[in-house]
């Protein structure tokens, strides 16, 4: 069940050393918030809940931070932003096709920083549905290598649960669901015991542009300056490399 692509692990990677500079808490505090504004305050019946609070600890975000963000999102604190997610699609180097999640109080700054950050690294804007096509909503579930955690421990807990694919790269494994099964793939490694870093759907790509060091730098960079942007929480992009070509673009 093991696939090749690396860009996802490597995508976790990155992540956890923007967690280490600060740079993921306020995003992921929006996420909780929003969570929470959506399916109410209460962790047992709001699984996107558990999930972003999840992540949130993972990444280290104070708990007072989580519990705050979860009374302003449910209405027990004031202060709650009127959030709302818009998608915009783009291209970056060598053809790379894009998909930008935005969570924005302000529709005109989110377009004028996707843009700009778009424009300054060698990438463009493209029309509502050019590139959305080349991608599915899947449910992944990040799950670390330390231990004795195994492939086949996982495939066992979560094949029932509508685990569809299990990759292995670097130091985690990546179970890939559909959308709708992320949350039964979480619940069964949790009653086999198995902790996992993170759980959400994400839009996973049907066709792979693969990408040489000069390619998987330029793009590299070019979604740092998109992750910069205090409205983008994710970006999706269909390119993919050996780890060789991955570990060299992020040496310099």
């Amino acid at each position: 069940m093991s696939g090749h692509s690396k860009w996802a692990t490597t995508k976790h990677k990155k992540a956890v050393i923007d967690a280490k500079r600060g740079k993921l808490f306020a995003k992921l505090i929006k996420n909780i918030e929003v969570a929470a504004r959506t399916g109410g305050g209460d962790v047992a019946g709001n699984p996107t809940l558990f999930d972003a609070i999840q992540k949130a600890k993972k990444s280290s975000v104070p708990n007072d931070n989580i519990d705050r963000a979860v009374k302003r999102g449910s209405g027990l604190e004031a202060g709650a932003a009127d959030y709302e997610t818009i998608m915009y699609e783009g291209y970056g180097p060598n053809g790379v096709a894009m998909l930008i999640e935005c969570l924005t109080d302000n529709r005109n700054r989110a377009a004028m920083e996707v843009r700009t950050a778009l424009t300054r690294n060698n990438g463009t804007l493209a029309d509502p549905g050019s590139v959305s096509y080349l991608f599915s909503r899947k449910g992944q579930v990040v799950v670390s290598q330390e231990g004795d955690v195994t492939e086949d421990a996982l495939m066992e807990a979560t094949l029932d649960a509508g685990a569809e694919e299990i990759e292995e790269g670097g130091d985690v494994f990546l179970i890939t669901s559909e959308a709708t099964d992320v949350v039964a793939v979480r619940t069964a490694l949790q009653e086999a015991g198995i902790d996992y870093d993170s759980a959400e759907a994400a839009w996973v790509p049907s066709v792979k542009v693969e990408l040489d060091v000069d390619g998987a730098k330029k793009m590299l960079k070019l979604i740092d300056a998109l992750e910069d942007c205090d409205d983008v929480q994710n970006v999706f992009a269909n390119m993919d490399a050996s780890d060789e070509v991955f570990e060299a673009a992020q040496a310099d």
